[in-house]
């Protein structure tokens, strides 16, 4: 069992920069691939981007790629978001998710292949 517990959001003006932290429980976070969703009003989960166990590999959505990073510390069972260059269509409920994989470069983009979700946290980019 892992519990996922999402920081960081906020609002902020457009063109600006937030980072999500996820911090997560138990000492087999390493075990996970971990990810990162968001929710629009309205709107279906989508997801934002992914990292492999060793946070060798990662993946993210088109729409986001070379403005958010994505990374890890598994000593300190944390997941990180850095948003930059922020978009009023950025605005969202972002959650965390961990996957279950075998390999330590696996990234996982299905949101059916996540095992457990954090509760998420509200990003508000105003224009």
């Amino acid at each position: 069992q892992v519990q996922l517990v999402e920081s960081g959001g906020g609002l902020v003006q457009a063109d600006g920069s937030l980072r999500l932290s996820c911090a997560a429980s138990g000492r087999t976070f390493s075990r996970y691939a971990m990810g990162w969703f968001r929710q629009a009003a309205g709107k279906e989960r989508e997801f934002v981007a992914s990292i492999s166990r060793s946070g060798a590999s990662t993946s993210y959505a088109d729409s986001v790629k070379g403005r958010f990073t994505i990374s890890r510390d598994n000593a300190k069972n944390t997941v990180y978001l850095q948003m930059n260059s922020l978009k009023p269509e950025d605005t969202a409920v972002y959650y965390c998710a961990a996957a279950t994989t075998s390999t330590l470069l696996s990234v996982v983009v299905t949101t059916n292949n996540y095992d457990y979700w954090g509760q998420g946290t509200q990003v508000t980019v105003s224009s």
